[in-house]
């Protein structure tokens, strides 16, 4: 199944930039001229992208709130095409994930479709399930039983499995343990139930999936896909900023605010991998990415990551970041983080409405203030 976006414009110009950009990144267009065909569309069909000439805020704003409420649409990557004098903060007001600025050229519009791409990929790849059948073994810590089962189909997010007869109504919790098929890795992951049905199938959430073991399941999973359901590959990108608690990234093609990203260090044979949310981004300059540490574990994972980069005595190692998904409405990422003063953070939490070129010189201010001051919560990089 192909990747699918409604374009509302009446501008045959920009009409025929998208078509010959999109066409290009294997995505296909449904094209509406107007804003009640577009509504219309947006109730019967699903789409992975939205994209609407915003000439008329208030018409727009119409649009891409319908999306929002339909429920095949409502994940729908939204991508708003602005006049140039339009700031970035009324698009995303308006629910847009994207900016394209009049007048839309094709390279910077695939600059921008690159990143939608990849995310309207991982949105649609939630659900996807991978039939196969895997011995799996079952423990329930609160009533110690243990059994074996069989998987009937896989997911980023969980597994499904046949209950034996008599066993329909347990709920978990479980502890798994498992291998898949073609690797030597085991998994040992918590999960719990998620939905059951009367045959005695039942789906089970993972609940402690760490960044390596996604990232593992994830590799399994897009082997093992349709070619036309594999991730598009991580991308390159700049680290210039550093701190305990985030990092800015530069790279042509930033992801939208509140995406969930993992970002990975390559060095030598050493693999490293931070999650992480992006708090700020510029388009086609970077993006401020905020470090996941809701857990023991996400936060061992960024002080090693952290501490491999400031003992690369200036030799950065290759970095490359791939989305994960977008946050379920906007919702803030717990942290175990401390209440030591984090400059790099405050300023993705207090000053990213600024225009890109005025927080791009404070964050060189910080730069300069943490080599007159470092003990300032902010590392070389």
């Amino acid at each position: 199944m192909s990747l699918n976006a409604l374009v509302l414009c009446s501008d045959e110009k920009i009409v025929r930039v998208l078509r010959r950009v999109l066409s290009e990144l294997e995505i296909g267009i449904q094209h509406c001229t107007e804003p009640d065909g577009a509504i219309r569309q947006l109730t019967r069909t699903r789409f992975e992208a939205v994209i609407v000439d915003s000439t008329d805020l208030k018409t727009a704003t119409a649009v891409l709130k319908s999306a929002r409420t339909a429920p095949c649409n409502k994940r729908a990557i939204a991508v708003a095409i602005m006049d140039g004098h339009t700031g970035l903060r009324t698009a995303f007001d308006m629910g847009a994930h994207f900016v394209l600025y009049k007048p839309v050229s094709a390279e910077r519009a695939k600059a921008s479709f690159r990143a939608a791409r990849a995310l309207m990929k991982r949105e649609r790849r939630r659900n996807t399930r991978v039939a196969v059948q895997i011995p799996v073994a079952l423990h329930n810590p609160i009533t110690g039983a243990n059994q074996k089962v069989v998987t009937t189909d896989f997911s980023e997010g969980g597994l499904a499995i046949q209950l034996p007869q008599g066993k329909h109504k347990e709920t978990g919790p479980w502890k798994m343990s498992f291998t898949l098929p073609g690797s030597s890795e085991k998994f040992e992951v918590k999960g719990e139930a998620a939905w059951q049905n009367p045959g005695g199938q039942i789906g089970i959430r993972f609940t402690d999936l760490t960044v390596d073991l996604a990232h593992s399941l994830r590799v399994w999973l897009n082997e093992n896909s349709p070619e036309s359901e594999k991730d598009d590959p991580p991308v390159s990108c700049k680290l210039t900023d550093l701190s305990l608690g985030g990092c800015y990234l530069e790279l042509a093609s930033p992801f939208p605010v509140h995406t969930r990203i993992v970002l990975s260090m390559r060095s030598a044979e050493l693999e490293l991998r931070a999650e992480g949310v992006v708090r700020v981004m510029h388009p086609e300059i970077g993006m401020g990415v905020e470090f996941t540490q809701a857990t023991v574990e996400q936060r061992e994972h960024v002080e090693k990551f952290i501490q491999h980069l400031m003992a690369t005595d200036g030799a950065l190692p290759e970095l490359l970041v791939q989305p994960e998904g977008l946050e379920s409405g906007g919702a803030e990422a717990p942290s175990l983080r401390t209440e030591t003063e984090d400059p790099l953070l405050d300023l993705f939490q207090h000053k990213a409405s600024l225009p890109a070129e005025i927080f791009l010189g404070e964050l060189r201010k910080q730069r300069r203030s943490h080599a007159d001051a470092p003990e300032e919560n902010i590392l070389p990089v």
